[in-house]
């Protein structure tokens, strides 16, 4: 919930020239396009699908938003280049979220083309199945006991009150392949390095393709914002550990220009990458800090920080925001516990968080 300079509203991207959502299909490399696609209720603006082509079809890096103007705008983008949905031959996705799942999913289902998938990412699908199937309650929003345990009671209530309708099987359909590990994938004469990267989500991947210096990033490391950290069912233990992990990982690369899911082309993953770690170690110094006046649930915590770029306080968020503020607070938490610097309990009220010593 952080930016680098150039805020996300303003940021235009080097190859189109314009800002980074626009519409169109720009070529960000030989044989490479970046689409972007809308997305219908954040701030964000779009997503961004980049198009790999090659002698059989085409590779697809994420698929968008499974709603009917995204569709609509891809067939017209690809067709715009040569191509139509009948010419994708597999899409390569980085992480579970529906703006970058559920299009290729159904496309992937609709015309044969094969859908990859990070393995990490079956709990959370066998979590949404099994509800469209019936097998468990489904109360339409599964992180209403992660806000509580976050202490953010009045919010999980609040999130509740907003539950959206089942959502349709078709969507959330299991891929045709599993990713496990760091793999080499062939895609035409290219080689990309699938790279795991849990922490936005348990199964996030990238790709490096390392010959042409290009890194299709998804969410792990995007040019203008940092991705949310916590947000994600079933929860893991440490998100936020994990994520710092696989930045450093990704930092042991050679230098990359980033192609991001969210906002413009950027030059270099290892400039990036080492504001990201910057950034969360003074969020942790921050939350550490909040703890004197603890013990303290993750809600209470997210009180003393400053939110978004323009650090604003945390009553001034809308309740969607609060509530994505206390997960990731906990994150930061859960961390600081796995160092040794604070201790946690269970209560009624949520976990509570005390520094150590």
């Amino acid at each position: 919930m952080t930016s680098s300079s150039t805020p996300t509203a303003r940021a235009v991207s080097p190859d189109s020239g314009e800002h980074w959502s626009a519409e169109g299909a720009w070529r960000v490399a030989d044989g490479i396009h970046r689409i972007p696609l809308p997305l219908p209720m954040d701030g964000l603006k779009a997503v961004n699908v980049y198009v790999i082509e090659s002698d059989d079809g085409l590779t697809l890096i994420d698929g968008g938003w499974s709603i009917e103007v995204a569709r609509d705008l891809l067939e017209r983008c690809l067709r715009d280049v040569g191509y139509g949905f009948g010419d994708i031959r597999r899409f390569l996705v980085t992480h579970i979220h529906r703006d970058h799942y559920t299009l290729a999913t159904v496309l992937g289902h609709e015309y044969g083309a094969d859908v990859s998938l990070g393995l990490g990412e079956k709990p959370g699908l066998d979590l949404l199945n099994d509800a469209l199937g019936g097998a468990v309650d489904f109360d339409g929003n599964p992180f209403l006991e992660v806000l509580r345990t976050a202490g953010a009671h009045e919010i999980a209530d609040l999130w509740a009150l907003g539950t959206p309708e089942m959502p349709d099987p078709a969507w959330w359909q299991y891929p045709h392949t599993w990713l496990a590990g760091d793999q080499a994938i062939e895609v035409g004469a290219r080689t990309l390095d699938a790279v795991h990267t849990p922490g936005h989500t348990p199964g996030h991947y990238v790709f490096a393709e390392q010959a042409a210096g290009l890194l299709f990033a998804g969410d792990h490391v995007l040019p203008t914002i940092t991705p949310s950290i916590g947000f994600t069912v079933p929860p893991v233990p440490d998100p936020l550990g994990d994520f710092m992990a696989s930045l450093t990982k990704v930092r042991a690369l050679p230098d990359l220009v980033v192609l991001p899911a969210h906002g413009p082309v950027a030059p270099s993953t290892h400039a990036r990458v080492d504001e990201l770690l910057a950034h969360h170690e003074q969020r942790l110094a921050l939350s550490l800090a909040a703890l004197a006046d603890g013990p303290l649930t993750a809600h209470r915590v997210a009180h003393h920080l400053g939110w978004t770029r323009h650090e604003k306080a945390y009553g001034e968020l809308d309740p969607f925001a609060q509530g994505m503020a206390s997960m990731e607070t906990k994150a930061h938490l859960e961390l600081l516990v796995a160092q040794g610097r604070a201790t946690r309990a269970e209560s009624p009220d949520g976990v509570l968080f005390t520094a150590a010593g």
